[in-house]
């Protein structure tokens, strides 16, 4: 990437390789009778694509099929409901009827006619189950509340567990019917099977309680069923290898279950970890960004050793030397990829150097988890074609597929070199368009320097580094310091111009009459020495960005009071995320007033009215203000002096998270392969000849 003579990386990348090729990766290996052509494995993921009848689509399969096109060895597909009243989502699949069985077959077979093998997993959320998907019943081993909303819980009685037993049954044999290589019973995570082991939660005094061998029956019950059933299906378990909690199982017991499971026939233990049934401790099972790469590593080694069937292993493996070492370290055999897949479906064959690409790191932002616990269909903020028609390499990396330029090859103008202007150069470039990228400031990134700020964010760079790579590797210049002109935009001459010039803070929205500096939150994040250590400070709004900065300067020994208007402070962050900053900002003694409206300023103090209540608050040495951005479009009037058609992408267009802003970008430069908007003169031409009735030509894109 030339940027006049100059290569411009604002921030570097990890010191992950690209170039590292996996060995131990590539290997072969088995699961019972199954070979698998590599070491990984796609692990099981809700999306919410299916219909709210349970019933697959053709989205289910496009996203299976493609991860399989990417060289996974293995796909195990997401949670099943094996019974009708124990649905997990609104979209969620379902198995507890026949006439699931055809649109299941089509997934396997959009699985299997991709190269990898097709494993189902089975699932019952028991005390974890909500009256508000679908009006599900919470019910468990012990009568309680459901850790999270504080639903009732019901205790299941002897006939409803027997009943359950022959749901996992009928939904296993269902599944041998659907053509599936394999069956795994989801036993982890805080679901029914962990609920019963978990001595937490199961207080029974009947054969399913009490001692280690009664709260291992109802697994290993149903295991022995479905194997005296189905003896030729190999069967696999997923358990968590450690609640993370105090009163949990220890390891003595989760190594007692896993050579229980050997005995009674099962080929694989899948090791996942904690438990979804509140946001605090379901940071352990979908990580925010602050835990460590192979996290889960430490607790998965013990139960390797101590079985000789095979284990798989999840927990924030990244990279493929994330991946790697773990088999080095010789602490599982498969590694299980979850996020890592919906960030990049070709992810294998990129670490192979099969796709000579980069991966497109996950950010463990959580945005795909988060949308599921919403009920609305996963998402990625690295890959904005998830779940859509556009979703194979010939869209997400055009370069490798394209024979040559483009039958009409575009001139393209960049104008902002942000996220959002990077993955619009670097589609339009992929394309085979000419196109270059203009920056006024002497920096590229736009706001990653603000995202990277914050503690534990470093990983957030590869939705830069990803980029900025690939606009290298493409020749793609980026200008910077630039003065755009109306007549530098005339002399490039290009066919559109691609708007990307982000957002800015927004002010305060009220006069602050205080005597103490008022400093917008993107500047304290930009400059360390912009507030004192231990000053007192107090932040104005409550959202992502503002409790990022509470959490920066908390940790520099600053007082802060973050106020607040909305119930919940960073609605737009993850709840795992949130929760994990949450516990650091309660450590630093941040004081949190939600609900807070600011009413004035007397003698330069705040006036706030909270839960109905008028306070005067004192705002200490220093207001930040975090009250969100405004879109920066002062560009438009230079394009219109200029005459030139242009498209808004990003914060420009709309503000919003990197999500928002790269998908943007990214279909906006696909549609470029349609029709370009009109330029200003032959719109004013076109208006002329219709008599200035609205009128459109065949070439105009309205």
């Amino acid at each position: 990437m030339i940027v006049d003579g100059n290569l411009a990386r604002p921030m570097a990348s990890r010191s992950d390789d690209p170039q590292f090729r996996p060995k131990l990766l590539q290997r072969p290996g088995m699961i019972g009778p199954l070979r698998l052509k590599n070491r990984i494995i796609m692990g099981p993921m809700g999306t919410n694509y299916g219909t709210t009848d349970g019933f697959s689509t053709e989205r289910d399969k496009q996203y299976y099929a493609e991860r399989a096109k990417g060289g996974v060895a293995m796909i195990i597909t997401e949670a099943m409901n094996i019974s009708a009243g124990a649905r997990n989502h609104n979209n969620s699949l379902c198995v507890y009827h026949d006439r699931f069985i055809p649109g299941l077959n089509a997934v396997v077979r959009a699985i299997k006619n991709n190269g990898a093998l097709a494993v189902a997993q089975l699932n019952h959320r028991g005390q974890l189950l909500r009256r508000s998907v679908l009006g599900m019943e919470p019910v468990g081993p012990t009568a309680g509340s459901h850790p999270a909303t504080g639903e009732p819980v019901r205790a299941l009685r002897v006939d409803e567990i027997r009943a359950i037993q022959r749901d996992f049954l009928d939904a296993a044999r269902r599944l041998w019917r659907a053509e599936y290589d394999a069956v795994e019973l989801h036993a982890a995570n805080g679901y029914l099977f962990q609920q019963f082991f978990s001595p937490r939660f199961n207080r029974r005094d009947d054969s399913y309680g009490g001692s280690l061998e009664n709260r291992m029956r109802l697994l290993l019950e149903t295991v022995e069923l479905i194997r005296n059933e189905l003896p030729d299906f190999p069967l696999l378990v997923r358990i968590s290898a450690t609640e993370y909690v105090k009163g949990g199982y220890n390891e003595e017991e989760a190594i007692a279950l896993v050579q229980t499971l050997e005995r009674a026939g099962v080929v694989a233990i899948d090791l996942s970890g904690g438990t979804n049934e509140s946001p605090q401790l379901s940071r352990y099972c979908i990580q925010p960004p602050s835990f460590p790469r192979r996290c889960l590593e430490p607790y998965a080694r013990p139960l390797k050793q101590a079985v000789t069937i095979p284990t798989i292993i999840a927990g924030r493996i990244i990279t493929p030397q994330d991946a790697e070492g773990v088999l080095e370290a010789n602490s599982a055999d498969f590694i299980s990829l979850g996020r890592a897949l919906i960030a990049d479906p070709h992810w294998c064959v990129k670490a192979f150097g099969e796709a000579a690409a980069p991966i497109r790191r996950c950010i463990s932002c959580n945005v795909c988890f988060e949308r599921l616990t919403l009920e609305r269909d996963v998402a990625c903020v690295q890959n904005p074609m998830v779940g859509t028609e556009f979703e194979s390499l010939q869209f997400l990396e055009p370069q490798l597929s394209r024979a040559g330029p483009p039958t009409t090859r575009q001139r393209l103008l960049v104008l902002g070199a942000g996220v959002a202007g990077a993955e619009a150069a670097r589609m339009a470039a992929a394309l085979g368009h000419t196109v270059e990228v203009w920056e006024v400031a002497e920096t590229a990134g736009g706001q990653v320097p603000i995202a990277l700020a914050a503690p534990d964010k470093e990983d957030v760079a590869g939705v830069w580094t990803y980029r900025v790579d690939e606009l290298q590797r493409l020749n793609v210049p980026i200008r910077l310091g630039m003065q755009i002109t109306a007549d530098a935009l005339r002399r490039f001459a290009p066919d559109l111009v691609i708007v990307a010039t982000g957002s800015r803070p927004r002010p305060a929205p009220m006069p602050l009459d205080v005597h103490v500096p008022v400093l917008q939150a993107w500047d304290v994040l930009s400059d360390a020495d912009a507030i004192s250590p231990g000053a007192k400070v107090t932040m104005i709004g409550g959202g992502m960005v503002g409790i990022e900065t509470a959490e920066v300067l908390g940790g520099r020994g600053c007082a802060v009071t973050v106020i607040e208007i909305q119930s919940t402070v960073a609605r737009e962050m993850a709840r795992n995320n949130r929760f994990d900053v949450l516990m650091r900002l309660e450590q630093y003694g941040v004081q949190l007033l939600t609900e807070t409206v600011i009413d004035g300023v007397v003698d330069g103090k705040l006036l706030l009215v909270r839960n109905g209540e008028s306070i005067r608050h004192d705002p200490g040495d220093a207001i930040v203000v975090a009250v969100g951005p405004k879109p920066n479009r002062d560009i438009i009037s230079v394009l219109e002096e200029a005459g030139l058609p242009s498209v808004l992408v990003g914060d420009c267009n709309q503000p919003g998270d990197f999500l928002a802003a790269i998908r943007d970008a990214s279909l906006t430069v696909l549609a470029l392969t349609n029709r370009l908007p009109l330029r200003m003169s032959e719109l004013d031409a076109v208006r002329a000849n219709s008599g200035g009735r609205n009128a459109c030509p065949e070439n105009c894109m309205t």
